[in-house]
């Protein structure tokens, strides 16, 4: 059973924590072709040029043009992470439409968003194609400096990678050797006394180019607005690829980072909302992992026609998070407890494709046929004690040493996922056919500690689901492409109930219109969507007892319209802009909520970021870029009880290329970062706790790039 007190762990679980196109009418109008930036070497890659991405494997598996992709999608590119210069995964994710970020206030330990809607912290994470899998409390983090995009699919997208979000899924594409040389290094330092150097080599081993290198990582040593949370980190990322010929890829992907930041940076509250009193302690409040990974991608084409892939990784994490939590007040003098968890996770996951070009008459096909096989496995171990009093006058925090309680087996998981899958892609003229269908198995054993015998119980559960995916869309001459879809999803989730058998899966279906426009002559798109989304079996919190516990029961639906639009002109200006509507409503759900609004979901949601490089005269080398992000107000709690404010952020970058001064300083760029630059604090409540915000943060930076 998986149970975690309110105040320090209610982030533990999900719901906290290529070119233009043209149609082959011979009456229709021809659009002028676009230089498209290939950022890797095969593999998993964006093609895009600055904000614009052309074309990505997420949406099919396959290299196919975002316009005729029938499905809802969001790209971030290269050029936008350097200009934004994102901290953290949820940083870069808060100029995408219908993406919420900021649900649970200030909190780096985890990367809690919502996609559509629907959290996406455990089941909707992807790196290169393949799922991340975790654990309640062991969760993979990610460090934006190691990618060189992120690709996000709207709406259920089981069809192609089994268990995932209902709400979408995001992919991050991790940095891949390039064939020509890459050479950089960075020195950062920015408020709450934050040190940072990054470096980024990268290019051909041989005189040929049939092996290719990287090499990424950074160091990092920092404080937070919170003097119990650091946000240290050490990580490095090797990459290898082998090309023996034209026809065949091989990329090895390795990673390890070893980081520390808060066991918990939640404040207190009591019966009449937050506080500010730091819920935890600085003398036991540390949040360690480590995590590494290996996989590899393997591509081979046979000829013409057919092509075979196989993508590999396995990962392991391992946890210690110590915290302290306030158990109640009398007077002046606030009762504390400590808590001591462990975390031990291990996952594989391989996909193996066979992808078959052909034509049948004037249609022509794209065939993909694959087997994807998951595995993970966990186990947890926690401990709890005691804490001295915290004064409420003098605010004695880190004053007295703090004993570290024991820690025994709390509870354990393996969980194994095959699915089968195909699809087909059929075009004949302007119009764009995707077909897919997939079948899933999913075998989950969980352990948990027996009482009464003082041993080990083990539960055995089996599930399997059918999902598919249809969409047709349509290239008009003009640059325009309407298209309508429906997809369905299937989640197998890892955890426990309260009766210590694991959850039922989390099933979901979206219909969705839309509609695609690729400006003539500009380099700019612009997209529009309507979906509707129904989800059964979710995962929720409930407070039963005083305790904070998962629980899965319900229906969900989520209906609303999105608009984005992204380009990059010849005259230096890059753009961002968004609006998303969203109206989740809670069906079948807890005592009081049906008919109720999820909390902390905004119905309106809005943002653009502009960033401006001058290109001659004597500013030349001179860039200023600024973006406006408005949250709108929400329900602090299931039974809308609650009202967050709503708030808009001020974002602002400002950078300069040095080499318009000297030729000697080719390469050298001066930039500075400001999140939140005006510090807009207000207070977040999700499940009727209740979170602070995220303060100011201020980034310099020199990079050297040859």
């Amino acid at each position: 059973m998986r149970r975690f007190l309110t105040v320090p762990l209610l982030m533990v679980s999900a719901a906290h924590p290529a070119g233009a196109q043209t149609t082959e009418d011979p009456a229709a109008v021809t659009l002028p072709p676009i230089v498209i930036e290939r950022q890797g070497a095969g593999g998993e890659v964006i093609d895009s040029d600055g904000y614009v991405a052309k074309s990505s494997r997420t949406a099919t598996k396959t290299d196919t043009p975002l316009m005729e992709v029938p499905q809802s999608i969001s790209t971030i590119t290269q050029q936008q992470l350097d200009d934004r210069n994102p901290q953290s995964l949820s940083d870069a994710l808060n100029y995408t439409p219908g993406t919420r970020i900021g649900a649970y206030g200030f909190d780096p330990r985890y990367d809690a968003f919502f996609v559509r809607g629907f959290p996406a912290t455990y089941n909707g994470i992807f790196r290169d194609g393949l799922r991340q899998y975790n654990s309640p409390s062991g969760i993979f983090r990610t460090e934006p400096y190691g990618l060189e995009g992120i690709t996000i699919l709207k709406g259920p997208a089981s069809m192609l990678y089994g268990a995932s979000n209902g709400g979408g899924l995001v992919d991050l594409i991790t940095k891949r050797p390039t064939e020509t040389a890459l050479n950089e290094i960075e020195v950062q330092a920015g408020n709450h006394d934050r040190y940072q150097t990054n470096f980024d080599f990268s290019g051909p081993v041989t005189a040929k180019g049939d092996l290719l290198f990287r090499m990424t990582g950074l160091l990092r040593d920092s404080d937070t607005e919170l003097a119990a949370v650091p946000d240290d980190r050490v990580y490095l990322a090797p990459a290898l690829t082998w090309k023996p010929g034209d026809d065949t890829t091989l990329t090895l992907l390795g990673e390890f980072m070893d980081a520390t930041t808060g066991g918990t940076a939640a404040y207190y509250n009591d019966a009449n909302g937050i506080t500010d009193y730091f819920g935890g302690d600085p003398r036991f409040n540390d949040f360690e992992q480590r995590q590494h990974r290996i996989g590899y991608e393997f591509e081979h084409r046979f000829d013409e026609t057919f092509t075979v892939r196989q993508n590999f990784r396995y990962g392991h994490l391992d946890t210690k998070q110590q915290y302290v939590y306030i158990t109640g007040r009398e007077g002046d003098v606030f009762g504390r407890a400590t808590g001591l968890g462990y975390e031990d996770v291990d996952t594989v996951v391989v996909d193996t494709q066979g992808q078959a070009d052909f034509s049948t008459g004037p249609v022509r096909h794209t065939l993909l046929a694959g087997v994807d096989v998951g595995y993970v496995k966990y186990d947890q171990s926690s401990g709890f004690g005691l804490a001295p009093d915290l004064d409420a006058v003098t605010r004695n925090y880190g004053a007295q040493a703090i004993a570290s309680p024991d820690a025994s087996f709390s509870g354990g998981q393996k969980q194994w996922l095959t699915g089968v899958y195909l699809q087909d892609q059929l075009k004949l003229g302007g119009w764009s056919l995707t077909l897919g269908a997939r079948q899933d198995w999913v075998s989950t054993e969980t352990t948990s500690p027996d009482f009464t015998t003082g041993g080990r119980s083990t539960r055995d559960q089996s599930d399997h689901e059918f999902t598919g995916r249809a969409g047709l869309s349509y290239q008009t001459g003009f640059g325009l492409a309407p298209y309508v879809s429906y997809s369905t999803s299937f989640t197998p989730n890892v955890g426990t109930g309260p009766d210590g058998a694991a959850f039922k899966a989390t099933t979901a279906e979206q219909k969705e219109i839309g509609v695609k426009f690729q400006v003539p002559n500009r380099n700019a798109m612009i997209t529009a969507s309507l979906f509707d989304i129904e989800q059964e079996n979710g995962v929720f919190f409930e407070v039963v007892d005083g305790v904070n516990t998962e629980v899965q029961r319900g229906r969900l639906r989520s209906r609303g319209f999105e608009l984005e639009g992204t380009a990059t002109l010849d005259n230096g200006i890059n753009l961002i802009a968004s609006y998303a509507y969203t109206d989740l409503e809670i069906e079948e759900g807890a005592a009081g909520t049906t008919g109720k609004t999820l909390s902390s979901t905004p119905f309106h949601t809005a943002s653009i970021w502009a960033d401006y490089k001058v290109m001659s005269g004597f500013a030349e080398g001179f860039g200023l870029g600024a973006g406006v992000r408005y949250t709108g107000s929400s329900y602090g709690d299931d039974r809308n009880t609650i009202d967050n404010e709503a708030r808009t952020l001020v974002d602002l970058a400002v950078h300069y290329d040095l080499d318009a001064v000297s030729p000697k300083l080719e390469g050298v760029r001066l930039q500075v970062n400001a999140t939140n630059l005006l510090d807009e604090t207000k207070v977040t409540c999700s499940s009727a706790y209740c979170y602070r915000d995220a303060g100011r943060t201020v980034i310099g930076s020199v990079r050297y790039r040859w």
